[in-house]
C-alpha cells in the first residue's frame, strides 16, 4: 500500500512538471525572434501568404489563446503541420524517435553494464594498477565530448581499418525488416532477419560507444566511490570477521546498497542521451529525432520545436519515474518518505 502511494505521488508530480514544461517551451518558441510563417514561405512569399499562415496557425493570437489551441489538438492526438517537413509533426515524430531511442537503449545498456562492471573491479582492487588504470581512463572518458570521440572511433574503425559501417543505421544491400516497433534490432529478431539484426548492430556499435562513453565511466566512479564507501561500514567489517569470503561479500552485502546511486546517476544519464545525440547523430548521419530537432530549430518550425522537446520531456519522465521504482524497490527507506510512516 505504501508503495502504491508513492508511485501515485510520483505520477502526480510528473503531470505537474510536463505541464509546467509545456508552457515553458510554448512561450519560447513564441517568443524567439522572427517570423515563424515568413520563415516557412521563404522571403518571395507575398505578405498576403504569409499572413494567410499565421491566421491558420493562430500566430496572430494572443500567446494564451495560441497555447489553448495547441493543449486542444494535443489531447486530440494532433501535434501540429511542420513547415519543415511539410507533414503533421505527429508523423514526423513516429518516424525519427525509434531511430534515437534505439540508440540511447543500446547506449544506456553499455552504460549500465560496463560502467557497474568497470566500477565494482575498480573498488576491488582498490589503490593497485587496475584501479589507477581505469581511473586515467575515466578522467580521460569523462573530459572528452561525445562527439570527439565519435570523429576518433570514425577516423580509426569506419575510414582506417574499415570494419564498422559509419553512416545510417542499415546497409544499402540489407533487406529492411517490416515496421514492427521501428527499432531495427526488435524488428529483425521478431521477423527471424539475423541478416539485418547483425548489421544493424553493427551500426548501433560506433555512435552508441561514442554517446555512451562519458556516462560509462560516471557510472564506474559513483559504483566505485559507493563501494569503497559502504565496505568501510561495521556490518561489511563484521562479515569479514566471521570468515565471509571477500566475492560472497561484495556480492551480496556490498553491491546491492551501493549501487543504488549509481542508478540514479544512470536514469539521468539515459534520459540525456534523447537530447544530447544530435552531434553524433550529424556525425554518422543517424536518422534520428535529436538530428530532426536540430533541423525544425534552425528553421523555427515552432509545431516542431514544441513537439521534439515534449517528448523528450516525456521520456526523461517516464525514465525517471522507473528508476524512482527500482531505487525504492532496492532501498525501502525511500518510499516510506510520508509523514507518520
Amino acid at each position: 500500500m505504501n508503495f502504491s502511494r508513492y508511485l501515485i505521488r510520483r505520477l502526480g508530480y510528473s503531470i505537474f512538471v510536463l505541464i509546467g514544461l509545456s508552457i515553458l517551451v510554448f512561450m519560447i518558441a513564441r517568443l524567439v525572434p522572427g517570423d515563424p510563417a515568413r520563415a516557412a514561405l521563404g522571403p518571395r512569399a507575398s505578405e498576403e501568404a504569409v499572413e494567410q499562415l499565421r491566421s491558420r496557425l493562430h500566430l496572430d493570437q494572443p500567446i494564451y489563446v495560441q497555447y489553448f489551441y495547441w493543449l486542444k489538438s494535443l489531447f486530440q492526438g494532433d501535434l501540429g503541420e511542420s513547415l519543415f517537413t511539410r507533414r503533421p509533426v505527429i508523423e514526423d515524430i513516429k518516424e525519427f524517435l525509434p531511430a534515437t531511442l534505439e540508440l540511447a537503449i543500446f547506449a544506456g545498456i553499455l552504460m549500465a553494464f560496463f560502467g557497474i562492471l568497470f566500477g565494482v573491479i575498480s573498488a576491488r582492487y582498490s589503490n593497485t594498477w587496475v584501479d589507477n588504470l581505469i581511473r586515467v581512463f575515466a578522467y580521460l572518458g569523462i573530459a572528452t565530448p561525445a562527439f570527439v570521440v565519435a570523429i576518433i572511433l570514425l577516423l580509426i574503425f569506419g575510414m582506417y581499418f574499415e570494419v564498422f559501417p559509419t553512416i545510417g543505421r542499415l546497409s544499402a544491400w540489407i533487406d529492411a525488416p517490416p515496421k514492427i516497433t521501428g527499432l531495427l534490432t526488435i524488428d529483425s529478431l521478431l521477423t527471424g532477419n539475423f541478416a539485418a539484426f547483425f548489421d544493424a548492430l553493427k551500426h548501433l556499435l560506433l555512435p552508441a560507444i561514442s554517446l555512451s562513453l562519458g556516462g560509462l565511466f560516471q557510472e564506474a566512479r559513483i559504483t566505485r566511490s559507493s563501494m569503497i564507501e559502504n565496505s568501510k561500514k561495521d556490518y561489511t567489517y563484521s562479515m569479514r570477521a566471521y570468515g565471509v569470503p571477500e566475492r560472497v561479500v561484495i556480492s551480496k552485502y556490498l553491491f546491492k546498497p551501493s549501487i543504488i546511486p549509481t542508478i540514479s546517476i544512470l536514469g539521468l544519464d539515459f534520459a540525456s542521451l534523447m537530447g544530447n545525440a544530435f552531434l553524433v547523430e550529424l556525425l554518422f548521419n543517424w536518422p534520428g529525432l535529436s538530428r530532426y530537432g536540430i533541423n525544425v530549430m534552425l528553421r523555427k518550425d515552432v509545431e516542431a520545436i514544441v513537439a521534439v522537446i515534449m517528448v523528450l520531456g516525456v521520456v526523461f519522465t517516464v525514465v525517471n519515474i522507473i528508476v524512482d521504482i527500482i531505487v525504492a524497490y532496492l532501498d525501502p527507506r525511500i518510499r516510506l518518505v510520508e509523514k507518520g510512516e
